[in-house]
């Protein structure tokens, strides 16, 4: 198909204008754009002033030219008057480290699939880039969908053909540098293919299981892939159970992960930066494993809490230390994204950032966001912009704290008019955080979703979200099943009309703690749903800039100047009135040190007001603001009729008295009722309040109709019933209404399921109160 790039892409345009006061917070001039702002066509690639292939090759190897007008395959290859013609000639190759192959600026391969043959070795990698007419453009690989299929003709995937789908091919390779070239793969730029069987890549690197001989290398190390520029990429508009994209790295096995060995199969040391992404499926880059067994009955496992994970949510990634690790994703323009922009997964030890995505989820009937980590481990997004989403009831959003993820950070992003909302939050995770972002006109779900409980609380701190009340859906739309603190957040509404509406279900903060926050209703009425925040401000921010002007198309190298736009005046209530707490990190979104003065600010950006504050320390904990009554049944013996035998004999009743929400109790298969659960004060006990959890997840539902509470009464030696109940338990239940009772024992006994649950019961806890003497500060 036809070339697009015809040398360097023109520069951005930016939005002619002044805002005030921005000079003085960062060097540079800035420039506001109406809020309705289309963003521009492409982003600037540095092309340099002559091809890599210009210059000599330093890491000793042989360099071998390809000239698709004047080459010969029957020629040495070994200069560019000696060029091969084919890409068929450097695919039947076996090049070794420090080789490169280049491709000659201004030409063109149609119909042909570069796959080169053969690894580098460290210091030494074997290279594909362009030599050639400095004034050219890239050389360009149109593959238009000459590729082989990953499917058997039953629908399956063919283990031989998985990973063989892109215009440029490494499987089992390792120490190579792609750089300076132009590629497409779809054999018809002017038609979307929505339904069928395709799939096909810009560059695919994968790791093939199946073919690796026995003790040979599973780690492949050292990828690099820059300045490349890849566009149109088609398939169906549904989900075909495999990825592929622009820059996509899979794992393919066709058994079972328990067949393949731990430590291993996995990518290392990957850069991908400044390449630029346009009109491809279903992602601009895809960093992910891809096993064929994986999702099946016998995948899933239990952690070491006892939760169970099925096995699409991927926990054995982190128990078989399958972990692809120490990426960097930087400084790529992708626009108008099929499904996903950058969806990664299954890596720790990742940067992604300076990335701009302009369009996602354009052409695909599912679920999925614009940059996220599935799987990962110790790894931080920042200073992404992400723009133009859809309006999508599921995900949708620019950002997902997702799945199985464990120390994932999200700082210093900037997203604007995505219509789903701000940020997917799926749960299953421990110690995520999102700090220092801003959020403008993302005017769906402001934090969407939570489908299980969390290893650890999340931290929401000093985000600032700019939204329109009567445009959106909900600060949150499920129901926290963790604890999750929002700590020095803006809420800033500009409707006149409406007020914020916090959530959709009753309960659905239930689990959020509110502290030094700051509401702000342009209208000025708040709404009856707003969160308790004892600490709190309802006082207009005094931002820099209108925020009806807020800053577009700029670009992510300016994104502190774009995000200065809603830094806070001088004379700002907001100044000092925030608190400290370690989630904070140790920068704002500009740069400037936390903190300066009495406190640190409530927002996205710290004035430099005041003393710096250099070793914080947090002496007024935000975890405190939660319930601090005394819990009467905290640590008492508990004992069950039924316990089941599976997770590792981790669900047991001790779990309901041990203060934790994140651990449970359930009953056996097989269990009769009634049920019972027996807590032992050890004395006489008096209290009028008990409190109830059940265990739900993605696949849980609360499963208790009825249940009685019971004292034991020692005079008879019998159990008194206090209370019943026939509406179910579900989260949070609160029982009270039956007065001061006096006991060493409490029953529940639990009657009667819901018709409709298969399973039998499983809770998370059980508390006791005496609402009169044991209410803490």
């Amino acid at each position: 198909m036809r070339r697009l790039d015809t040398g360097p892409p023109p520069t951005r345009t930016l939005y002619v204008g002044f805002v005030a006061l921005l000079a003085a917070l960062l060097v540079g001039a800035l420039v506001p754009a109406a809020h309705a702002t289309t963003a521009p066509h492409r982003a600037p690639v540095k092309v340099k002033p002559s091809w890599p292939g210009n210059t000599p090759n330093t890491t000793g190897g042989r360099d071998y030219f390809i000239d698709a007008t004047r080459g010969r395959d029957s020629a040495a290859g070994t200069s560019p008057s000696t060029a091969w013609r084919t890409l068929a000639k450097a695919n039947a190759t076996t090049f070794g480290p420090g080789d490169r192959i280049l491709l000659k600026a201004g030409e063109e391969w149609q119909d042909e699939q570069l796959w080169p043959k053969g690894s580098g070795s460290a210091g030494r990698p074997i290279t594909i880039s362009a030599y050639g007419d400095p004034g050219a453009g890239r050389p360009y690989i149109a593959t238009n969908g000459e590729v082989p299929s990953p499917f058997k003709a039953d629908g399956t995937k063919n283990p031989a053909t998985v990973g063989l789908t892109g215009a440029i091919v490494l499987r089992n390779q390792q120490y190579w540098d792609i750089n300076n070239v132009e590629l497409s793969n779809d054999d018809d730029f002017a038609t979307d293919i929505t339904t069928g069987t395709y799939v096909r890549d810009g560059i695919m690197v994968s790791i093939n299981a199946d073919l690796l001989s026995n003790g040979a290398d599973s780690i492949m190390d050292h990828f690099r892939v820059s300045n490349v520029f890849v566009h149109n990429l088609d398939g169906p508009s549904h989900w075909q159970r495999i990825h592929y994209g622009a820059v996509d790295f899979q794992v393919f096995g066709s058994r079972s992960y328990k067949d393949y060995g731990t430590g291993g199969y996995y990518f290392k040391d990957v850069r991908i930066e400044n390449n630029t992404f346009e009109n491809v499926e279903l992602h601009a880059v895809q960093f992910a494993f891809n096993w064929f067994a994986a999702d099946g009955a016998d995948a899933g496992q239990y952690d070491e809490s006892g939760k169970w994970h099925e096995g699409w949510e991927q926990l054995w990634v982190r128990t078989r230390d399958l972990y692809s690790r120490d990426v960097h994703i930087g400084h790529n323009y992708a626009e108008s994204i099929g499904q996903g922009a950058i969806q990664l997964a299954n890596t720790k030890n990742m940067t992604v950032e300076y990335n701009e995505v302009n369009g996602y989820l354009e052409r695909y009937d599912a679920v999925s966001c614009a940059l996220y980590l599935w799987a990962g481990a110790d790894s931080v997004m920042q200073f992404n912009e992400v723009y133009g989403g859809p309006d999508n009831e599921y995900d949708g959003t620019p950002w997902d704290l997702e799945y199985t993820n464990f120390n994932v950070t999200y700082q210093f992003n900037y997203s604007h008019d995505n219509a789903a909302g701000w940020m997917a939050y799926m749960g299953n995770s421990s110690n995520s955080t999102a700090r220092y972002n801003l959020s403008v006109n993302d005017n769906g779900v402001l934090v969407k979703n939570m489908l299980s409980t969390n290893y650890s609380p999340t931290y929401f701190t000093n985000n600032t979200f700019v939204y329109d009340g009567a445009d959106l859906d909900h600060v949150h739309d499920e129901t926290f099943l963790s604890r999750v603190y929002f700590l020095n957040n803006i809420f800033y509404n500009t409707s006149k009309t409406k007020p914020t509406t916090w959530y959709r279900r009753t309960g659905a903060l239930r689990q959020a703690v509110f502290a030094n926050n700051d509401y702000y209703e342009a209208g000025g009425t708040h709404s009856t749903q707003e969160p308790a925040d004892p600490r709190g401000l309802r006082t207009d921010p005094r931002f820099v800039g209108d925020p009806a002007d807020y800053v577009t198309g700029v670009g992510v190298n300016r994104i502190r100047e774009a995000a200065a736009h809603f830094a806070l005046r001088d004379d700002s209530p907001l100044v000092d009135a925030g608190r400290y707490n370690p989630h904070l990190g140790t920068d704002d979104f500009l740069g400037a040190h936390i903190y300066y003065g009495d406190a640190p600010d409530i927002g996205m950006a710290e004035t430099r007001i005041g003393p710096m504050v250099p070793n914080p320390v947090d002496d007024d904990p935000i975890e405190e603001e939660a319930d601090n009554r005394v819990d009467l049944a905290l640590g008492k013996p508990a004992t069950a009729s039924s316990t089941h035998t599976g997770a590792n004999g981790t669900l047991t009743a001790d779990k309901l008295t041990d203060g934790s929400l994140t651990t449970r109790w359930a009953a056996a298969d097989d269990a009769t009722y009634p049920l019972t659960l027996d807590i032992d004060f050890g004395a006489d006990t008096t209290f009028d309040e008990v409190y109830l959890d059940e265990y739900t997840d993605s696949g849980t539902n609360p499963r208790v109709r009825s249940f009685d509470l019971q004292r034991w009464d020692a005079g008879s030696s019998r159990w008194v019933t206090f209370a019943t109940r026939d509406t179910g338990i579900g989260h949070d239940l609160t029982v009270t209404g039956f007065g001061d009772i006096t006991t060493s024992r409490l029953r529940v006994a639990l009657t009667g399921q819901i018709a409709t649950e298969q399973y039998t019961p499983t809770l998370t806890e059980i508390s006791v109160y005496d609402s009169g003497d044991q209410a803490g500060p």
